[in-house]
């Protein structure tokens, strides 16, 4: 079943008409996802592949069921767009833009967790239910997102969006195709952390076991190895944690605006010892990845 979406998910896309969004918006229709609405103020009336666009999420909500919706708007409308997203009843967001104002991403996250609203991202390519469903542009056009990911017992979470297409192709190389897999995004303060999603794929039946591709920078790979040493009988996890030469460089930015070490803090050594002490598998090379849950899965290792 995968976790968060499935084909019957209803999709808003708020910036609908803009060039990104109009291309994820066809990619995302060839795929079979159930985009029903967009929403671009002042375009109210127009359509986008068929899809008809309204001024705002209450008149759209107003001709359809929405289960989810899709953020592409410039960094400084991603707060408001979010904000009546949530305001208005929506329970799942994936915010895509990049750059979003620190104290704009607190501010909506603030107010999602008062609502019950799930966040992925910012930062995020989005997530995809191989032959379920997809949000956002996970994957690209359709030709590539059939042959990247293919449905099986995985599940993958990863801090980089391009990653997480990388991952499941390897892992279907071997055979092992995914229940669902996630962009969490890579900016500092994201939605929804390792910790926050773990859980729904240990309640999902189709996942047997786990992948995580890991970042140097931040403290969210320590927070989940205490989260998941604290856990009884937990499903297994490989993980590979990229970047080890950042430790050699403190202080340096890479890639992500998320990716900065201090000290110790956010070093991959650090990361990589917190996981293994917990009982995480962690992985030198990323083409490890797949063989490792191979003989997880094969040993019995699952529930």
């Amino acid at each position: 079943m995968g976790i968060l979406i499935d084909r019957s998910t209803t999709i808003l896309v708020q910036g609908i008409t803009g060039r990104e969004a109009s291309f994820f918006t066809r990619e995302s229709l060839d795929y079979g996802a159930r985009v029903v609405a967009g929403v671009t103020p002042g375009k109210g009336g127009q359509e986008v592949y068929g899809i008809p666009v309204y001024d705002c999420v209450k008149n759209a909500l107003g001709n359809h069921r929405i289960d989810a919706s899709v953020v592409s708007v410039p960094p400084f409308a991603v707060r408001d767009a979010a904000l009546e997203a949530i305001e208005n009843g929506i329970s799942l967001l994936v915010v895509m833009t990049e750059r979003v104002p620190r104290r704009d991403v607190a501010a909506l996250l603030h107010v999602a967790r008062e609502n019950g609203t799930r966040v992925i991202g910012p930062n995020s390519l989005g997530l995809i239910s191989p032959g379920e469903s997809k949000l956002g542009a996970v994957g690209g056009n359709v030709e590539n997102t059939l042959r990247t990911f293919t449905q099986g017992p995985v599940g993958v979470m990863s801090r980089s969006g391009g990653m997480t297409s990388e991952f499941a192709n390897l892992l279907g190389q071997e055979g092992l195709g995914q229940s669902t897999c996630v962009s969490i995004g890579g900016d500092p303060m994201i939605g929804s952390t390792f910790q926050d999603l773990f859980p729904l794929f240990e309640e999902d039946g189709q996942t047997r076991a786990v992948a995580l591709f890991c970042e140097p920078g931040g403290i969210m790979e320590e927070e989940f190895a205490r989260f998941y040493a604290a856990r009884t009988d937990p499903k297994p996890v490989v993980a590979f944690i990229a970047g080890r030469f950042a430790d050699q460089m403190p202080g340096t930015r890479f890639g992500h605006a998320a990716v900065i070490v201090e000290g110790d803090r956010g070093s991959t050594r650090k990361k990589r010892e917190l996981m293994q002490k917990a009982g995480i598998r962690v992985a030198d090379r990323l083409s490890d990845v797949p063989k490792m849950i191979k003989g997880l899965l094969n040993h019995g290792h699952v529930h």
